[in-house]
């Protein structure tokens, strides 16, 4: 199966993040690190509009092929566009046969190979439209609320006060690893009843948004790294 990797050069949150230096190389080389370790994925192909974030890609080992349009890499533009347009251009130009892909997104340097192995064998185990990789919520879900522009509380779910143990496990995604047949993602659609969701703990589900999300991530690699060298 291949792996698409969405990086497109425009970043208002944290500018340049996907080649941003994280932990001593570009935050975008830990996924395709971890899609070329991965037993399942056969390509990994870099889909930007940027030269820059194209050349790193390559660099670290993704295939060479194409630059998305500048339409498709719009802040407004949507991701199910591109994968749509990526798939068909890889079928009807670069010769691939693609009815099914892996999406895996940069911004989710903590996710392993094994992720990736886990989440295409469970989709292809059953014969699913897809997987997404999703975590457990640190809080209820019936704990949320809207605030509005006085500052005062607009509920969402109802009006609960109840204790956290009492409450149902909810789940959210976390944009590490998603799992498409290309037939669903035709229809515009990431979900139907052949949907499944693969786990993962919030330790490897830290996902790149901001300054504090990437300093938070590289806290917990060196942490490991440090664990490591005591252990030996």
């Amino acid at each position: 199966m291949i792996a698409i990797i969405p990086a497109r050069g425009g970043s208002k949150g944290l500018p340049g993040k996907n080649i941003k230096n994280l932990n001593g190389k570009p935050m975008l080389a830990y996924t395709i690190e971890a899609a070329l370790q991965s037993n399942e994925v056969s390509d990994v192909i870099i889909s930007t509009d940027d030269e820059e974030i194209y050349n790193t890609a390559i660099k670290y080992g993704a295939s060479k092929t194409f630059l998305r349009p500048p339409e498709l890499a719009q802040d407004n533009s949507l991701a199910v566009d591109n994968y749509i347009y990526t798939a068909d251009k890889l079928n009807v130009e670069y010769g691939y046969d693609t009815s099914s892909f892996v999406v895996l997104q940069p911004t989710s340097p903590l996710r392993t190979a094994d992720d990736i192995d886990g989440a295409i064998k469970l989709f292809k185990q059953n014969d699913a439209d897809s997987v997404i990789s999703y975590t457990e919520a640190q809080h209820p879900l019936e704990w949320h609320k809207y605030i509005d522009e006085s500052g005062r509380f607009e509920n969402v779910f109802g009006d609960s006060i109840g204790n956290r143990q009492s409450s149902k496990l909810s789940y959210y995604p976390n944009g590490a690893v998603f799992v498409f047949s290309l037939n669903l993602i035709k229809q515009r659609k990431y979900y139907s009843d052949k949907s499944f969701a693969y786990l993962m703990p919030r330790s490897r589900s830290v996902d790149v948004d901001a300054i504090e999300d990437f300093d938070y991530v590289e806290f917990l690699m060196r942490k490991k790294s440090e664990k490591h060298v005591s252990v030996r």
